[in-house]
């Protein structure tokens, strides 16, 4: 964009913007495309200013918090805004550094926070019908087993992925080893460490259990040296997170969910599910192992996004007018 498609900029001194955009090509050698994208955030920063009847100059922090406000007003997302914070930020730097002012009134000025995107969940058929279904054209081999155990116990327990890959099949301590996570049958729980180094139990459902007690039946013909881990590979080593994560995701593909299927999907729906049937909030974050409820709070974002959904479907004033036939 040539200078003189900015008028406001003319109107208001371009110079110091043109000095500043030569200096960034000549002295910074960015490229001229960057430095076009400079040039177009600091034409807006021109109007604004000249909207305001205030000289670049002469522009404070307020007169930057309210540009940025009214750069949200006009529906520009937080990253478009806090990319021309940034450009008149390092614009306000340089001209301090000409000493043209006493001080950058864009520092501590900062765009509007980004709405965090919901964790991604199934509903709970979809879960029911991923955790228990079989592998299509699979015979009922002690891999499948093992992978029908996992799956099981990562919905309903709401573990991580490395915290599952790290279960023991009992608690050990020796010399040389103590475990870090380990299963509980007869209690019907699971131990595992989380963040932090952090200890907590999590129950096991019966579900869960039926599916564990048939990989522990056949888990014996794959054990080698490690008598420890719950979950082996075909080679009999411990299960790793990364090896659980494919065959969570080719075992979705191969039953027909059209979602990209992850273990922290079935935390994510194990913690949507239980908040949808309880209420109890802290109860979920315990289970969870989360150190703040505020991370525990996104569910209840999840049970409204689903409840609204349930309304505009079946609400006769929710329910979209369909064109008279």
């Amino acid at each position: 964009m040539p200078a003189d498609a900015c008028p406001a900029a003319q109107a208001s001194g371009p110079s110091h913007i043109d000095a500043y955009l030569d200096s960034l090509l000549g002295q910074r050698h960015l490229s001229p495309l960057t430095v076009d994208g400079y040039r177009r955030d600091l034409c807006e920063l021109a109007a604004l200013a000249q909207e305001a009847g205030v000289a670049p100059l002469a522009v404070t922090q307020f007169h930057v918090r309210r540009f940025a406000a009214q750069l949200h007003a006009r529906g520009l997302n937080p990253r478009s805004i806090a990319r021309r914070l940034s450009a008149w930020r390092g614009f306000f730097r340089w001209l301090a550094a000409q000493g043209l002012i006493a001080a950058n009134p864009a520092d501590g000025v900062k765009a509007p926070r980004r709405d965090k995107p919901l964790p991604k969940a199934l509903s709970a058929d979809d879960a029911v019908r991923l955790v228990s279904a079989e592998r299509p054209g699979g015979a009922d081999s002690a891999m499948q087993r093992c992978n029908r155990a996992m799956f099981e116990l990562l919905y309903s327990s709401g573990l991580r992925v490395s915290e599952l890959a790290g279960l023991d099949v009992r608690y050990a301590k020796e010399p040389q080893y103590v475990s870090a996570g380990w299963l509980d049958l007869d209690a019907q729980e699971v131990t595992v460490t989380g963040k932090g180094g952090k200890l907590r139990s999590v129950p096991v459902g019966r579900h869960a259990v039926a599916a564990l007690r048939d990989w522990l039946a056949v888990r014996g013909s794959l054990l080698k040296a490690d008598p420890h881990p719950l979950f082996l590979t075909e080679r009999g080593t411990r299960m790793s997170p990364r090896v659980a994560q494919l065959r969570l995701k080719a075992h979705a593909r191969a039953v027909g969910l059209p979602v990209d299927v992850h273990p922290h999907v079935l935390r994510h729906s194990f913690a949507s599910h239980v908040l949808q049937s309880s209420g109890d909030l802290r109860a979920v974050q315990e289970m969870l192992g989360h150190a703040s409820i505020s991370a525990t709070q996104v569910y209840t974002s999840l049970d409204f996004q689903r409840l609204s959904q349930v309304y505009d479907a079946a609400h006769p004033r929710a329910r979209k007018k369909t064109a008279p036939r």
